[in-house]
């Protein structure tokens, strides 16, 4: 009997970038009525990094490409696209992709981005991956960028000291797989969003209602409430559709927003705070970046092995929520 060859969009390289300012939280203490104690305690955060004025999202991405490259030891005319997801571009339009690829050189790849707030890089690697098994696309660069510090109401304490910037990279190929649960590889994906819970998470602003940036808004006793939930229910759906239990997890890689629910997520899933990387001290919520810094920060460490079996999971405004199940 032949046996069945599938493709899987397997990770191939990682890469990541910071700005250079740190921000940590008694630099919050200095103006507001807030205190390092005071964020830790709720958050998990101790600092954050910030861009420099001149450095835009699209320099983060750039940056996290090019480490993602050198990291895979391919080059940009070996992509065939990629996938940016952001919420906090450098323009309306062009999009961030198109700024990248221009940058880095990647003349043969299409790009465009990808906008479901911190839920952004899965949704991404969602549509990476359909292009891929698609046979549209054998190589791509996925990207989650952003410089939520331009979106921030700095009198607002409750959500200024939660954000911060960054990016993250993975380079995606095509390989042929098994069909089964062994293979390396994205094995699943659950995306999910409900608009009615838009008013927990906005900006209030945008082109087509006040032509202006906005700043973000949030009501974060509803939104914690949401999240652990629809965390925990999106990972074990994805989880299902493999084939898979939490039991069988080796990682679970989130959305790095606030330890609480990081660690509310993981008590429900049944796994110990050990199978999870977490970066949200040193980066707070970058959104769209969080899990591609937190994979490529973990694989530096060591943490992440060729084999291991990964739950990503995320949310965002929208609400839009989701996650991604993959052998490393």
């Amino acid at each position: 009997m032949t046996q069945k060859t599938v493709t899987r969009a397997v990770v191939i390289g990682y890469g990541h970038y910071l700005p250079e300012r740190v921000v940590p939280n008694a630099e919050f203490a200095a103006t507001l009525d807030t205190s390092d104690d005071w964020i830790v305690s709720r958050s998990g955060i101790e600092r954050r990094h910030f861009a420099a004025e001149g450095e835009f999202t699209s320099h983060l991405a750039i940056n996290a490409a090019r480490s993602a490259l050198a990291n895979a030891g391919i080059e940009a005319d070996d992509l065939d696209a990629i996938l940016v997801a952001t919420s906090t571009p450098d323009l309306t339009f062009p999009s961030v992709a198109t700024m990248v690829q221009a940058e880095i050189g990647a003349n043969r790849a299409f790009g465009f981005d990808v906008q479901a707030v911190c839920a952004g890089f899965v949704f991404a690697l969602a549509n990476a991956n359909a292009l891929i098994v698609a046979g549209q696309a054998k190589r791509i660069m996925v990207i989650g960028a952003e410089t939520f510090s331009r979106i921030m109401d700095w009198t607002d304490r409750s959500t200024c000291v939660l954000f911060g910037d960054g990016a993250g990279a993975l380079i995606l190929e095509g390989q042929p797989g098994t069909g089964e649960t062994s293979d390396r590889g994205i094995l699943s994906a659950d995306l999910n969003s409900d608009g009615r819970f838009r008013d927990m998470l906005y900006v209030d602003g945008g082109v087509s209602s006040t032509g202006t940036s906005g700043k973000l808004r949030m009501q974060g006793n509803p939104l914690f409430r949401q999240a652990v939930e629809k965390l925990t229910s999106t990972a074990e759906t994805a989880l299902e559709r493999a084939g898979l239990t939490s039991a069988q997890v080796d990682w679970i890689v989130p959305h790095q927003a606030n330890i609480r629910i990081i660690q509310g997520t993981a008590k429900k899933m049944g796994l110990s705070m050990d199978n999870v990387i977490v970066t949200v001290q040193d980066h707070g919520n970058t959104s769209a970046a969080s899990i591609p810094l937190a994979l490529s920060v973990g694989a530096d460490q060591g943490k992440l092995k060729q084999g291991d079996l990964i739950v990503t999971e995320a949310i965002g405004g929208g609400l839009a929520w989701g996650s991604v199940v993959l052998r490393w």
